[in-house]
């Protein structure tokens, strides 16, 4: 996958990195361009967070990297996810 990716794609992707938890995923409203990824466990506390530009998420090998480092950051705070890769 080596083509930008639109915002909608990217919530997708970012979506499938943290199950079997959910990714929230939102815009804010001031129209920089950044996506606010929020983890959330069974009893919707939220567990994680990341912000991540619009330069980031729109290339590939940038998110592949950023959720890797969410995803490191949630399992040294014990919480196991299921596998997962990015998309090719």
């Amino acid at each position: 996958m080596n083509a930008p990716l639109r915002f909608n794609e990217a919530l997708l992707i970012a979506g499938h990195a943290f199950e079997p938890f959910q990714c929230v995923a939102w815009a804010p409203q001031d129209g920089n361009g950044e996506l606010s990824l929020s983890v959330v466990d069974r009893t919707n506390n939220r567990i994680g967070r990341k912000q991540i530009s619009l330069s980031a998420y729109s290339d590939p090998k940038q998110l592949e990297s950023l959720l890797l480092q969410a995803r490191a950051e949630l399992d040294k705070n014990g919480y196991q996810l299921q596998s997962w890769a990015m998309p090719k």
